[in-house]
């Protein structure tokens, strides 16, 4: 249960802090910038504990947290790119 909250409130940060590091324009909003962030740390979380860097129920590190939002901003342009 801690765990799923600590991974949501790093992901909400994480986020945002991906979405100012990130280069370009997204367009996407506040709401959908935090479910980013939050989808990236839980695969952060899901691959972290796949290659052993955390125990099971572990939450993803803070880093890691912010290169997988980060990696889901670059994949979310590529798709909105393709459909313009």
């Amino acid at each position: 249960m801690f765990s799923l909250i600590g991974t949501i409130l790093i992901g909400f940060i994480a986020g945002l802090i991906a979405r100012a590091l990130k280069p370009g324009d997204d367009s996407g909003g506040f709401i959908f910038t935090t479910i980013i962030g939050i989808a990236g740390a839980l695969i952060a979380g899901y691959l972290g504990r796949a290659m052993g860097w955390y125990g099971p129920g572990e939450a993803a590190g803070f880093i890691m947290s912010v290169i997988g939002a980060i990696v889901l901003l670059f994949v979310w342009g590529m798709i909105k790119k393709r459909k313009a």
